[in-house]
């Protein structure tokens, strides 16, 4: 399947991190999300409810952002995979974290994780 509902930029101010500092005052994260969906069905009938509204996900994505603490983005990445596999329909996720205000001391851009799921991984 090629089909697929992207979600670039999910943003919010979360408490995440090893250091004090990073879950006393927190810092933004950045989400993008790519949901493997058959977009067959909902071509076909126009109807929302059959696809992945991705909406939905954005907000289920932001709550983890800044919900509860984690102390690595490799941890929320997964939990944000587990949420967008929680749709019905999604295959497949490929889950971006970006942390870049990250504690290095050096210039840098951007820290990222990149993790793929499937709705079969246990």
């Amino acid at each position: 399947m090629g089909d697929r509902i992207v979600v670039t930029g999910i943003r919010g101010h979360g408490h995440h991190g090893v250091l004090d500092f990073e879950r006393e005052q927190g810092q933004e994260f950045i989400v993008d999300v790519a949901l493997d969906v058959d977009v067959t069905p909902a071509a076909a009938t126009d109807d929302l409810r059959d696809t992945v509204n991705y909406a939905d996900v954005a907000v289920a994505v932001h709550a983890l952002i800044v919900g509860e603490p984690v102390d690595l983005i490799e941890t929320l990445a997964e939990r944000v995979a587990d949420a967008c596999l929680a749709f019905g329909g999604c295959s497949r996720v490929e889950v971006t974290v970006h942390k870049p205000s990250a504690p290095i001391p050096v210039p840098f851009d951007d820290v990222m994780i990149r993790i793929t799921r499937d709705a079969l991984d246990g």
